[in-house]
């Protein structure tokens, strides 16, 4: 692979990655398994390190998924939350024990099997044995404070039973809603006409984010708590503390296991791999921890999780069911997608009707007939996949799928992208869900952030004949709202505040919502700080725009075309008109510093004062360079908290100096100065 190759492949990938870790924790409808995300998230974690030259602080290999809502308050982690590296075969587990066995130069060490809940993970602080505080994960730095609703979960002690429990702790766990509350919840859902939950980690996400802990209430949430972190735990190895936390009223798991021999954990692996049925709440796995606090620190942490510590994911449960029909669906961007519509089957404790057949490259490689009998998996549980097709149960004479050549809404001849296996509607002014796909895209929360307009509304403003293009938006008023089915006062009110202050949505995330092809969220931020102006990109040619960074010739040619459009020309200039940001903001043009110029430093641990992620843009701004690995070409290591024992070892051996976090700030400051 050449380096312009790796790179187009990098940008690839985070622009995938971006929008699945969005599906899963803002939109709650997740679109691939955990274990093909982790795939994709590995092959760039390898690619970032072979060709550091393509570092970002907006990689996601930088940062924990967000499940941050604007309705809750919003509270900094005195630790912070990581993501466990996960593994899908026993020989992984082994591998890893194998890795702690070394790292410990043959120290005794046990290990704690848990199971890993398919829930919300939670942080509560406890004071004086009463519950102070209840925080969502978040984005792993800070989270939701979701106490109100927390104080409902019957389950969850509001004061601690008599025993040693520290003045002040923090627990962690998951908040989980039972299968049989799931399925009466859905059931009430259907008798009332509305969407069903995909499972019980939406519907307990879903609930826990609910503004009315009266509503929460009635929904009878249930929790498991599996860490337990403070100055003055009683005990100095995980399970013992675990045991003392069950105690004091938390819900700690029977399955928790110390486990003494590789042997016992691969039994332990096995055993379950078969019991989890039987459990009243769902698990996607178990996790294996090393159980002394002690050992926990010395092995330490990598930038994303614990070294210490491994998930183990199931297999996912698979069935055969028959196709009844396949249907096609045109998307925001006209890309149609086939989609197989089954007769119902009972897949990890939830029933499936429907699966993605992605394209026609997977109809003809299945070889898919009417009528055939289908294998359904569900990858990480939550998503269905069809796997493969059972040619016994063929009937004689079954007519072959073929992909429809025309759109199935507005009936416009298919074409096919270049290099790409999908087909595409090119009716993208006349197509109703590609016009109400960009409207709901564009008011999203990540976009310009109008609250009240989703997929219902977007596609009634259009109906209505009060939007056909996101520039009619700004052309709304609460009398033409309220005058509307379904939308009254209040929502109206809102949904016209959100429009006004959309108008102070950066120009970044601007760019983000215009939906032009293949701009995803990071390559938006790219673009628009390097054009500085809608003006500038809309006078550059396609060479000048691939000059920028992260943007290649086919992306480049994309904007081009896009922004010569008439209609897109028209929507832009009225988006102008009413106010809409078109330029970068005065304080991210301002000069950069030059404090670490000509510095190549790497960033290892957690930090207090700023995140990873700043502290990277604290380094770009400075005129230094981020690595992702130690070498002799490195300047010096900002070290945070938990810095890896074998990036201290290589620093002592290349004689790389090692900065703390109040040393760099410092540093910074007197440069300045």
């Amino acid at each position: 692979m050449t380096t312009q190759e790796a790179g187009k492949k990098i940008e690839e990938l985070r622009k995938e990655l971006h929008r699945h870790n969005h599906n899963y924790y803002i939109l709650n409808n997740p679109e691939i398994s955990d274990k093909e995300f982790d795939m994709l998230m590995k092959e760039l974690e390898a690619l970032e390190q072979e060709y550091p030259q393509f570092s970002d602080p907006l990689s996601p290999t930088q940062r924990v998924g967000s499940d941050l809502s604007k309705d809750f308050e919003h509270v900094t982690h005195e630790r912070p939350m990581m993501s466990l590296s996960n593994s899908y075969s026993i020989q992984e587990v082994d591998e890893w024990f194998d890795r702690v066995k070394k790292a410990l130069e043959g120290e005794s060490f046990s290990i704690v099997g848990e199971m890993k809940f398919d829930g919300v993970s939670i942080s509560l602080t406890y004071r004086n044995g009463m519950l102070e505080r209840a925080v969502t994960r978040g984005d792993g730095t800070q989270g939701d404070d979701v106490t109100a609703n927390v104080k409902t979960i019957k389950s969850i002690p509001l004061k601690l039973q008599p025993g040693d429990w520290p003045d002040l702790f923090e627990i962690r766990g998951e908040i989980l809603m039972p299968w049989e509350v799931f399925e009466k919840l859905n059931a009430e859902r259907a008798y009332n006409e509305e969407p069903l939950f995909a499972n019980p980690r939406n519907a307990a996400s879903g609930t826990l984010k609910m503004r009315k802990s009266g509503e929460v209430a009635k929904r009878h949430l249930d929790a498991r708590f599996y860490s337990l972190l403070g100055d003055n735990l009683p005990f100095d190895n995980h399970f013992d503390n675990m045991l003392a936390a069950r105690s004091w009223g938390f819900k700690v798991s029977s399955a928790m296991k110390l486990l003494n021999t590789l042997e016992e954990v691969d039994e332990y692996i096995a055993y379950w791999d078969i019991h989890r049925k039987e459990l009243p709440v769902a698990t996607d796995g178990l996790v294996f921890k090393v159980n002394s606090l002690r050992q926990q620190l010395n092995l330490g942490y990598t930038a994303k999780s614990p070294r210490w510590a491994i998930a183990y994911k199931f297999n996912p449960e698979n069935a055969c069911t028959q196709l009844r029909f396949v249907s096609f669906e045109t998307g925001r961007m006209g890309i149609v997608t086939p989609v197989a519509n089954l007769e119902p089957v009972l897949l990890s404790g939830t029933i499936v009707k429907r699966a993605s057949l992605h394209n026609d490259d997977i109809i003809q490689e299945l070889d898919i007939h009417q009528g055939d009998w289908l294998y359904v998996e569900k990858g990480g549980e939550i998503i269905p996949k069809i796997t493969g097709v059972d040619e016994s149960q063929r009937a004689p004479g079954a007519e072959k799928i073929h992909f429809v050549t025309k759109c199935p809404v507005c009936g416009t001849g298919l074409v096919k992208i270049y290099g790409d296996a999908a087909w595409v509607c090119p009716n993208r002014y006349g197509c109703r869900p590609q016009i109400t796909g960009k409207i709901e895209h564009f008011c999203a929360r990540r976009m310009m952030n109008i609250d009240g307009i989703g997929e219902e509304t977007a596609e009634l403003l259009f109906d209505c004949g009060l939007v056909e293009r996101i520039a009619d938006l700004y052309d709304l008023t609460q009398e033409k709202l309220e005058a509307l089915e379904r939308i009254g006062e209040k929502t109206a009110a809102k949904i016209i505040q959100g429009i006004e202050d959309s108008k102070k949505v950066p120009f970044e995330r601007v760019v983000y919502a215009l939906s032009i092809p293949n701009v995803g969220e990071t390559t938006a931020k790219r673009l628009a700080l390097g054009v500085k102006t809608m003006e500038n990109m809309q006078s550059m040619s396609v060479e000048e725009l691939t000059a920028l960074q992260d943007i290649g010739p086919t992306i480049a040619k994309g904007i081009y075309d896009f922004l010569r459009d008439p209609v897109n020309i028209d929507n832009i200039k009225r988006l102008k008109d009413a106010g809409v940001q078109m330029s970068v903001s005065e304080d991210k043009l301002a000069p950069a510093g030059d404090a670490l110029e000509g510095k190549t430093i790497v960033i290892s641990g957690t930090f207090t004062h700023h995140s990873r992620d700043e502290y990277k843009e604290i380094i770009e701004r400075e005129g230094g360079k981020n690595a992702g690995s130690i070498s002799k070409n490195t300047s010096f290591v900002l070290a945070g908290e938990n810095m890896g024992p074998a990036k201290k070892e290589k620093c002592e051996k290349l004689g790389i100096p090692i900065i703390s976090e109040d040393e760099f700030l410092k540093m910074i400051q007197k440069e300045k100065e």
